[in-house]
């Protein structure tokens, strides 16, 4: 050490830390402020000092009242610490009093500085003299002795200040020493040197010039205007100021080849002189750096991504200087294989990248996040750079590792990155380099990176890569049972890998025993590890990053069991605005533990929703979790409320539901139901999860409420199987609850799907007892409607007496409760049992009187079924024209509202009515649009209405063997749903069959 470096007595250092040493043995010089004032008395070199001028050093205006007082105290510590053997009372040798002040009488050469600067003068003495061999080994046997920061562990203004002059006087004898080796023709060897230096000291002006210089001697004349052109840089963003002359001269000599630049012959030397030299040594050969290879090895069996690979390499080999260096930033989940496939590629574009590949892991989701500065510490080693020279600062060590990968071909690895800020100063900055980034972060503020959001594999791929590790001919003989297996590991290649392995470590295993294992989501995850590989760990590392918020919110989003989740709905479960939850969920897809499906929607890989409710189990406290989800139902239901009161004006329903909280509101009868159609899976999944989960009935109210509140979505007829298994699910739980409030509404929807299938009988046993709830327990929420559906399901039996008595029971029930809007569908529905017995007239006004009621409050859906109904009388009474415009009319409506169970019901009326005016082709145009829409939505009974009406209009264009079998196909279906409609069509078909025997005989 410095403060060692004569052996024996007391030896200072001041080129680094503050310290001292007694015969070897460093001594404990105490506090900062202690070391402070021995630092200021070694420098003024036995000089006195005054207590103010010593109070003004150290603590400058922040002196405290007692200073004077402390000062003394630490002069008397540290002269015990100078002479602990001297006799108490007796008079200090070293640290004296002279006069009021302080003196340090130091022993010859016990200070480092005295040392250095004797070094110094002995050194530019020989260079005077011609000696510069000499001369230079002097100066680096001087600079030897600072040890780091000078003054360090000193503080107050008196060492910042030395602290700068002594800093700079290192560094000014460093640019003497640097043109001593130019002059010895060292310049080969003194380059990465004047690097490291001019990165440590980008604005010094003569240490840019020394490397233009070396540069130029080694044959490098575009590395050395590259020099110029950023210390030009430099100098105007920082300063605002042109190259001096002495530079800006260099730079044209260079440009013009002046051969005066080249190494001139070392001057003559005196006889005594050379005999006192070393011989001299051969010039050094120019620079060359190592070739890095750093990639990890590939995997010998890696699989599928053949277009992302290309894509990769197509992107890494985008050279032109336009622009710029190429960045590709693989992002995705834990586990998709971003590593694998950018070390597949890395190797693979060996031929783009000559000079090598440099790899760091940069641990982003570990608990030991790799710095930057300790990456490119490792990059600068990997290029040659001895470690005592490379910087301490990040910006130093990425311009000298910048400056290293100028005019070179390397491809640099960015592993595991955190985020943009730990890989920015790691990129290289000439075009020629590339860098591949991984992250699970999206890295959108990364410059100039083109990002690939890296997906799962395509089922394919991944049983590929299952039977690649498993064994092919293992998988070949189970084939379906190994598709089981990928899907059920979400198609994820880690996972897909681990049970790959763990079969084919088991050889009395098949691939079918693998599939009730991952089938139990309880215990998936526990299946998917095998040695040192974890889907769970993988997922935690990213889990683990999380900050308080997210963390709860990966967790709590993971408990509906919708197949996705909108922001609307996030933000009831997390309890925050819808500002806050998009935040927070956009920022989750930033880490990539959350997707983003479209605009607004989010959903879960598989794994992850069950690492996160495995985590939520862990965390969170069921009653909190109960809360989450009852937020969760009173949003749906607050919404679907909404839709309803849209889609059906002055109903009586939505202000008969039981809401608690918000939700969205809607401006148009279309946007109601298009939200719906959007959410409908969601909405079916939360209550499937309720009526799984309710423990009572006050938590399954909200879920039954919502089947009530949906109807519009029923009559969208894109969810008729979700409907049919939610309101089963519902009255299940409330059987077994003995809720009958729940009963009563889970009962009514169900019979309104039985209806839509034509399953008449068991619509009207719901419906029955529906009624029979409702008047026990006074409740009138679906009263009204379940009157005129029972009147409905009677008629469609044939049964119109009947059916026109509870029509009446119906209509002064909303009279009554004073409710035009269902006395208007009562009037309208009933048109067609008064058809049935034969009065036309009632039926003509029924229907007129409920399309006016329907138009006088404004209500355009109402208004639409009421023309539906209207126009069905009027086209078998014959008025076919006023028919058709009812039909076209209300046609519109239900298109544009995506109501397709009424579009399709249309359709086949518009048909009827083009067969009664004899317009055939029509006929067959709009029966067939009938067909499509009801084969569209699953819906049979309009399907064999639309058979029937299509054979009908076949046969009228003189197309009897397809219209015969429309025919048939509609006899088929509606004989499978036991509808009268059935006997119908066997007359038709008889009389068909007698005609065509007629014919042949």
């Amino acid at each position: 050490m410095a403060g060692q470096s004569i052996e024996g007595g007391l030896r200072f250092a001041v080129l680094g830390p503050v310290r001292a040493w007694r015969e070897g043995q460093e001594l404990d010089l105490g506090t900062p402020l202690q070391r402070s004032i021995l630092g200021m008395l070694l420098l003024r070199e036995g000089r006195a000092v005054t207590p103010a001028e010593m109070i003004d050093a150290v603590w400058g205006e922040d002196a405290p009242p007692r200073a004077l007082g402390a000062l003394r105290t630490y002069v008397s510590r540290l002269r015990t610490v100078l002479e602990p053997g001297r006799p108490a009372r007796s008079r200090p040798e070293l640290l004296t009093s002279i006069g009021r002040g302080y003196a340090l009488r130091l022993p010859h050469d016990a200070l480092d500085l005295t040392r250095f600067e004797r070094g110094i003068a002995e050194a530019e003495s020989a260079r005077k003299s011609g000696r510069l061999s000499a001369a230079a080994e002097g100066m680096r046997s001087a600079l030897i002795l600072f040890e780091g920061e000078p003054l360090a562990g000193a503080v107050g203004p008196y060492a910042e200040h030395q602290r700068d002059r002594l800093a700079e006087r290192r560094v000014s004898v460093i640019e003497t020493l640097m043109d001593l080796d130019l002059e010895l023709g060292a310049h080969a060897a003194v380059v990465s040197e004047l690097i490291a230096l001019t990165a440590e000291h980008p604005l010094r002006e003569r240490l840019r010039a020394q490397l233009m210089l070396a540069y130029y001697r080694c044959g490098r004349q575009g590395d050395a205007l590259n020099v110029f052109t950023e210390t030009r840089e430099a100098l105007i963003d920082e300063l605002g100021i042109e190259p001096g002359s002495e530079l800006a001269t260099l730079h044209q000599r260079i440009l013009a080849a002046d051969p005066a630049l080249a190494l001139a012959p070392p001057p003559s030397a005196s006889a005594e002189q050379a005999a006192d030299e070393p011989e001299a040594e051969e010039e050094p050969p120019a620079l060359e750096l190592p070739r890095p290879a750093q990639l990890p090895a590939a995997v010998n069996d890696f699989t599928g991504r053949k277009e992302v690979a290309v894509r990769v390499r197509t992107l890494l080999s985008s050279q032109s200087s336009a622009e710029g260096v190429p960045v590709v930033a693989l992002c995705g989940i834990g586990g998709v294989g971003k590593t694998t496939l950018a070390v597949h590629v890395a190797h693979a574009a060996g031929d783009l990248f000559p000079d090598g590949q440099l790899y760091a892991d940069l641990r982003g989701h570990s608990d030991e996040v790799t710095a930057p500065e300790s990456a490119l510490g490792g990059f600068l080693r990997a290029l040659g750079i001895p470690p005592d020279v490379i910087p301490d600062g990040l910006a130093e060590r990425s311009a000298l590792y910048r400056s290293l990968l100028s005019d070179r071909r390397i491809l640099v690895l960015l592993d595991n990155a955190r985020d943009a800020d730990q890989v920015s100063p790691l990129l290289p900055g000439s075009p020629g380099c590339a860098t591949i980034v991984t992250s699970r972060a999206k890295l959108a503020d990364l410059p100039a990176a083109r990002l690939i959001d890296l997906d799962v594999m395509e089922p394919d791929e991944a049983l590929s890569l299952f039977s690649s590790v498993a064994g092919p001919e293992r998988v070949a003989a189970e084939h379906g049972a190994a598709m089981d297996v990928v899907a059920a590991c979400g198609f994820l290649p880690l996972a897909v890998r681990i049970v790959a392995a763990r079969l084919a470590a088991r050889p009395s295993w098949t691939v079918a025993s693998l599939v009730p294992r991952l089938a139990d989501e309880q215990r998936r995850l526990d299946e998917l590890r095998v040695g040192n590989l974890a889907v769970e760990a993988t997922f935690a590392l990213g889990y683990g990053q999380l900050e308080p918020a997210q963390a709860r919110a990966f967790r709590l989003l993971s408990l509906p069991k919708g197949p996705d989740i909108s922001i609307g709905a996030a933000a009831a479960v997390l309890a925050m605005t819808m500002y806050e939850a998009e935040e927070l969920l956009e920022s989750l897809v930033d880490m990539s533990l959350l997707e983003a499906t479209a605009p607004g929607r989010y959903r879960f890989h598989d794994l992850l929703r069950l690492f996160a409710r495995r985590t939520l189990d862990k965390t969170e406290r069921p009653e909190d979790k109960s809360l989450a989800l009852r937020r969760l139902l009173g949003f749906y239901l607050a919404s679907s409320r909404s839709a309803h009161q849209l889609a059906y004006e002055g109903s009586m329903i939505p202000d008969n539901l039981a809401v608690v909280g918000n939700g969205l509101t809607f401006t148009s009868v279309d946007e109601a139901v298009a939200w719906l159609i959007s959410e409908g899976d969601s909405l079916f999944a939360a209550i499937n999860q309720a009526a799984t989960t309710s423990p009572t009935g006050e938590q399954l109210l909200p879920a039954a409420d919502m089947l009530v509140a949906m109807e519009p979505l029923l009559e969208a007829g894109t969810h008729t199987r979700e409907f049919d298994q939610g309101t089963r699910a519902a009255l299940a739980a409330a059987l077994s609850l003995d809720d009958e409030a729940s009963e009563l509404r889970s009962r009514y929807v169900l019979g309104r799907v039985l209806f839509a299938s034509n399953r008449l009988s068991e619509s009207e046993t719901h419906f029955r007892r529906v009624y029979e709830l409702s008047e026990a327990r006074h409740e009138k929420i679906v009263t009204g409607e379940v009157l005129n559906a029972l009147a409905v399901v009677v008629g469609r039996q044939r049964r119109h007496t009947e059916a026109l008595t509870l029509f009446d029971a119906a209509s002064r029930y909303y009279r009554e409760n004073g409710v035009p809007a269902g006395e208007a569908l009562v009037l309208s529905y009933s048109a067609r049992d008064h058809l049935g017995l034969g009065h036309a007239d009632d039926a003509i006004a029924a229907a007129e009187k409920g399309l006016a009621i329907f138009t006088e409050i404004g209500s355009g859906a109402g208004t639409a079924r009421a023309r539906y109904h209207l126009g069905i009388v009027l086209s078998r009474v014959g008025r076919l024209a006023e028919a058709v415009h009812h039909h076209a009319e209300c046609l519109a409506f239900f298109r544009s509202s995506k109501q397709r169970v009424w579009e399709q019901r249309v359709c086949s009326r518009l048909a009827e009515t083009f067969i009664a005016a004899g317009r055939y082709p029509d006929a067959v145009r709009h029966a067939e649009q009938a067909l499509v829409v009801s084969r569209e939505i699953g819906h049979p009974y309009g399907e064999a209405l639309s058979l029937t009406v299509l054979g009908r209009a076949l046969r009228g264009l003189g197309r009897s063997a397809r219209s015969l079998d429309c025919l048939r196909q509609a006899y088929d279906v509606f004989t499978r749903l036991g509808a009268p409609e059935a006997g119908d069509l066997k007359l038709l078909l008889d009389g068909f069959a007698v005609e065509r025997s007629v014919v042949e005989s």
